[in-house]
């Protein structure tokens, strides 16, 4: 896709495009499915007859179809319309959320998953691709702050959706409350969106779309075997050292076709200094997030008592303050620069990750709320300016591979924190119960140290963020 802008699309300076604003809306709704199904897999188990770790299958599917779809929506946004973009999207997840709706076997509702996670996996790099084309660089961080709505608050409102919608009903509520929206949302874009930019023939590398699902599949879905239950270590393993056998020989393949001008995920990207580093922050940024997901409904369901809707909504206020201050973050970026942000947002997800290291049989709940927020609040100041910075560091022709790239190791560091924080938690707690340590405070002990482990992780992004320019520096 070009970025040729027409007439009716260029927007004044100060406000958001049509088009954008939709990009936003419909990436929330088909984003928010990536989590729903967290606090759902209670009700699914007994509804359907499954296993528990059967049951997690409805989140690692959707994440592995996301890992191996995105690397090849670079080359399908250069070859189609905005429309047509975003019409395939949303017909795609509409028709995925009604399989998932009227599932009547398990191995239906995986279906409809994947077919939800091939939409969402092509509206987030049309949603940035298309935000860098239309929006004046001075605007594009108070823009991409309205956009962190989608790519970030989404995932973490996940569970808190889900947690008050399973109070009216089934687990196929979840889909039932969604499929109206979407077609919504779906109807009135194709209505209002307008075509950004002309689009580029090319043909696909086929041999590039298989290698890049085997790697980037196989390295989510080996992760997601290390987090998961009843001693898959090995199997992970073995998926693992295959996905990342497949993905060098993907890179290889790339760095030959980029001779020939058609790769399938152009790794050029990489020749930008700052795309690389705002891509290092922003992975270790949403491993820390998706590993705080993952642990604190653990400790506040397993080991606090505390219902899925209780547990929701404790750690509603934290999506919701993420999503609030999206657009001022956004703002005090286009005014100040990355400066006054980036930094503080770093050592704010350190020190909150530290705090909820040192969890307990009795941390007030306000303390928990309180980490959380800090938690939220400090990724909101990171991720808005990264985001710009990053895209905003490459060429118009290279934004939909940046956006593809950024999307898919956003995936992978989502399948990583999981199987990272849940591994170091079960390994420790394993341990001290073989010591003759009692369940409970083997569990804490665990979580501490899993919490402990994110937060050193998280001290990376310091040292990253140190090393960002304030603005952006395109070449």
């Amino acid at each position: 896709m070009t970025t040729v802008i027409p007439e009716r699309t260029a927007v004044r300076a100060g406000r958001i495009p049509t088009v954008v604003r939709l990009l936003v809306l419909a990436t929330f709704v088909v984003i928010l499915n990536e989590t729903i199904m967290m606090n759902a897999l209670p009700r699914l188990m007994g509804s359907l007859r499954i296993t528990e770790q059967a049951a997690q299958w409805v989140s690692t599917a959707f994440m592995l179809t996301m890992a191996a779809v995105i690397p090849v929506t670079g080359w399908f946004l250069h070859r189609v319309s905005t429309r047509r973009a975003y019409g395939t999207a949303m017909a795609v997840f509409v028709v995925g959320t009604a399989v998932a709706a009227a599932a009547p076997t398990f191995g239906v509702l995986l279906i409809g998953r994947v077919v939800q996670a091939s939409g969402t996996a092509v509206m987030m790099p049309l949603l940035m691709t298309t935000l860098m084309s239309v929006v004046p660089e001075q605007d594009r961080g108070r823009v991409m702050g309205t956009v962190t709505l989608s790519m970030s608050v989404a995932p973490a409102l996940g569970p808190a959706v889900s947690g008050l919608i399973l109070q009216f009903g089934s687990w196929r509520l979840l889909f039932v409350v969604v499929l109206p929206i979407a077609a919504v949302v779906g109807v009135l874009g194709l209505r209002k969106v307008e075509n950004v930019g002309e689009p580029e023939i090319s043909a696909i590398d086929w041999p590039s779309v298989v290698l890049a699902a085997l790697g980037f599949g196989g390295l989510v879905y080996g992760l997601s075997l290390f987090g998961g239950i009843g001693g898959m270590a090995g199997l992970g393993g073995g998926f693992v050292l295959g996905g990342v056998v497949a993905i060098a020989i993907f890179v290889a393949r790339q760095r030959k076709l980029q001779r020939g001008g058609a790769p399938l995920l152009d790794l050029r990207v990489f020749r930008h200094r700052t795309f690389s580093l705002s891509l290092v922050l922003l992975t270790v940024g949403f491993l820390a997030m998706l590993g705080s997901m993952i642990l604190l409904p653990l400790y506040l369901q397993n080991l606090r008592a505390l219902s899925a809707l209780q547990t929701g909504l404790l750690v509603m206020p934290g999506g919701l303050a993420m999503g609030l201050l999206g657009p001022a973050v956004g703002k005090v970026f286009d005014r100040f620069g990355a400066g006054p942000l980036v930094l503080p947002g770093a050592a704010g997800t350190v020190l909150a990750l530290a705090g909820l290291a040192q969890v307990s049989p009795t941390m007030p709940y306000w303390q928990v709320l309180g980490l959380h927020t800090l938690l939220m609040v400090s990724l909101a100041a990171t991720f808005t300016p990264v985001f710009t910075l990053g895209l905003g560091a490459l060429p118009p022709h290279l934004y939909s591979h940046g956006s593809s790239m950024l999307g898919t190791l956003q995936q992978v560091a989502a399948a990583f924190g999981t199987a990272l924080v849940v591994t170091v938690m079960s390994a420790r707690a394993r341990q001290l119960v073989a010591d003759g340590v009692a369940a409970v405070p083997a569990q804490i002990s665990g979580m501490r140290l899993a919490f402990g482990v994110a937060a050193a992780l998280a001290l990376l992004t310091v040292f990253v963020a140190m090393k960002l320019p304030r603005r952006t520096v395109a070449g």
